[in-house]
């Protein structure tokens, strides 16, 4: 008689349904309650990354571009006046941009 390779085992079979039942009986979250725990908890994690709601004022000092500087009009940097590799209808290229 021929042996079909692709059905499973009685015993494994038996095995898989005992672990489910036992799953079901253990009071294993379902679906449903995963998600309404999640978006129960999303309302509380609007403060931010971590869940803290920062209050500082950020201070930073802008330097001015200076003389021998250039922005670039494609990946917009602030580049040193050596590295203009194109200029087109006012327009400047930095070395990056064009090689």
């Amino acid at each position: 008689m021929a042996a079909d390779y692709d059905e499973l085992r009685s015993d494994v079979k038996e095995s898989q349904e005992q672990s489910l039942q036992a799953l079901q009986s253990a009071g294993a979250p379902t679906a449903k309650s995963v998600v309404l725990e999640l978006d129960e908890t999303d309302g509380l994690d609007a403060g931010g990354p971590g869940g803290e709601i920062v209050a500082e004022e950020l201070i930073v000092q802008v330097i001015p571009q200076g003389e021998d500087e250039f922005v670039c009009s494609s990946c917009f940097l602030v580049r040193h006046r050596s590295q203009i590799a194109k200029e087109k209808d006012g327009l400047r290229y930095c070395v990056e941009c064009e090689g």
